[in-house]
């Protein structure tokens, strides 16, 4: 059933925050669309909401985990990783501090709130931060299993988490390891399609009409370089597909990898090329920026 994943992440850290008196919960006033107000309704003494004050929000956050909480902040994706982007990195990951930055609304898939609210590059952002794992989860199944896997994390996290509905990929039963890249569809040794997030359901589409490996990089760091380095070897092409710009994520991701080794397999990118989103439906603006089935057949076929 198509969910969202930061509906997932809201019934799980609703969970959690039972389970754990040490957690504690910040929003910056968007506890509805981030759904942390499921964690509030359960246990409000410890959600506080620190208002439009991102930054501040993060500071908030860096003091509760030096006092030994572990603490679940907040915001969209644009404000969390932009707007407090030097806390994060001076406060909280710097100090190594226990902060997991769960932000939502990610990518062009926000839709209608246009290019100043779809942040493209929130994963470069964070994944540049010394001491700080990041974890781009694609459906509900996944985002509760690294929500609860990040729990038990010391040290700053980055989960990355979206508004629109998903399809499931997964399932109640799947168990995870997010040491190890996840080959969801083993292919002819042709075509190699390496996604995260969203694009992991559309490269599975694409994948079947391919007879193409598709690959689910749910967590991009640490990355798991061997499994990659093996795939790379034996497929002819690889594809990377993201709802990110091609800067800094996946591609960046994949391409740092395949450069410190002898490996001479091709590496193209699918993703938002450099370039601004804008206001439009969900499923309208992933298809102009090319974020589908449809494009990543038209790519790989060429």
């Amino acid at each position: 059933m198509a969910q969202e994943t930061r509906n997932a992440y809201g019934e799980k850290l609703a969970e959690l925050i039972q389970k754990n008196e040490n957690i504690v919960v910040l929003d910056a006033d968007l506890t509805k669309s981030t759904k942390t107000a499921e964690a509030k309704k359960v246990c409000p003494e410890r959600h506080f909401n620190a208002g439009i004050a991102e930054a501040n929000m993060m500071g908030m956050a860096a003091g509760l985990a030096a006092s030994g909480k572990t603490v679940f902040a907040s915001s969209f994706a644009i404000f969390a990783t932009g707007r407090a982007f030097e806390i994060i990195r001076n406060s909280i990951a710097y100090p190594a501090l226990n902060v997991k930055v769960c932000a939502t609304h990610a990518g062009l898939s926000v839709g209608e709130d246009g290019a100043s609210h779809q942040s493209i590059e929130d994963v470069a952002l964070m994944r540049v931060l010394p001491n700080m794992k990041v974890f781009v989860p694609c459906d509900q199944y996944q985002t509760k299993a690294v929500i609860e896997h990040v729990s038990k994390i010391d040290g700053p996290c980055y989960v990355r988490l979206g508004r629109g509905k998903v399809d499931d990929v997964y399932n109640e039963e799947t168990k995870f390891d997010f040491e190890k890249i996840d080959v969801l569809r083993k292919g002819n040794g042709d075509v190699l399609l390496l996604a995260m997030g969203l694009m992991v359901q559309e490269a599975l589409k694409a994948g079947e009409e391919l007879d193409a490996t598709v690959v689910n990089v749910s967590c991009l760091k640490p990355v798991d370089e061997e499994t990659i380095l093996e795939l790379l070897k034996t497929h002819k092409r690889a594809y990377t597909c993201e709802e990110h710009s091609i800067i800094g994520g996946l591609y960046s991701t994949i391409a740092e990898i395949k450069a410190k080794s002898d490996i001479s397999t091709k590496i193209t990118p699918i993703g938002i090329n450099d370039t601004f989103g804008e206001s439009g439906k969900m499923k309208d603006v992933l298809e102009k920026y090319g974020l589908t089935a449809k494009h990543i057949l038209e790519v790989v076929n060429g």
